[in-house]
């Protein structure tokens, strides 16, 4: 949550910078403008696409409070929760600015040029939700790991074919703490 913050913060703190620069030459100087970052396809479809990747991956780290997981799995599950929250405002904040939609195109053949949703299969979410006693933790961590995985897949093609510079760390920092989330649940199945 502190990251959103942070980053909303950076966000204000340029945005008047900019506002100050331009005061003192009367708005822009002749040929130039003050613009919004730019962004292209791949960042707003990384966005459209994340956000119900990680309004899925809150419903099921939500499933740990209720189960008897150890608490080492509870606390990682707790703060995969607030940190993909915060996520998911930033992202939501940043497609309103640009002027595009939240939510992607929910034919899934509009997402097979870039790998399609990598979405968690809701089989497995509403099976896990009906899962109890030990056998709950390692489904548990089964399904939270490859969830994580298409987080990773995502960052990547992020990183790889998207200009905007915000969008381009949070997948950057997806990237990096989903890699060791997915270290840390491997390490809980051993």
């Amino acid at each position: 949550m502190a990251e959103g913050v942070r980053l909303r913060l950076l966000v204000a703190l340029a945005a008047g910078l900019l506002t100050v620069a331009s005061c003192g030459t009367g708005g822009t100087t002749a040929g130039s403008t003050v613009t919004a970052p730019a962004f292209n396809d791949s960042d707003v479809m990384f966005l459209q696409m994340m956000i119900p990747h990680h309004e899925q991956g809150v419903l099921i780290v939500q499933l740990a409070r209720d189960h008897d997981v150890r608490t080492a799995v509870k606390e990682l599950s707790a703060a995969i929760e607030v940190t993909q929250e915060s996520e998911i405002s930033d992202m939501k904040h940043w497609l309103t600015d640009w002027h595009r939609p939240t939510a992607a195109n929910p034919d899934p053949q509009a997402h097979t040029a870039h790998g399609g949703m990598r979405m968690t299969d809701p089989d497995l979410v509403g099976a896990l939700t009906k899962t109890a006693g030990p056998e709950f933790e390692r489904r548990y961590l089964d399904v939270l790991t490859g969830h994580q995985h298409s987080a990773v897949e995502l960052a990547q093609t992020e990183t790889a074919e998207g200009v905007n510079p915000q969008a381009k760390e949070l997948a950057k920092r997806i990237f990096e703490s989903r890699t060791a989330e997915i270290k840390q649940l491997l390490a809980f199945t051993t």
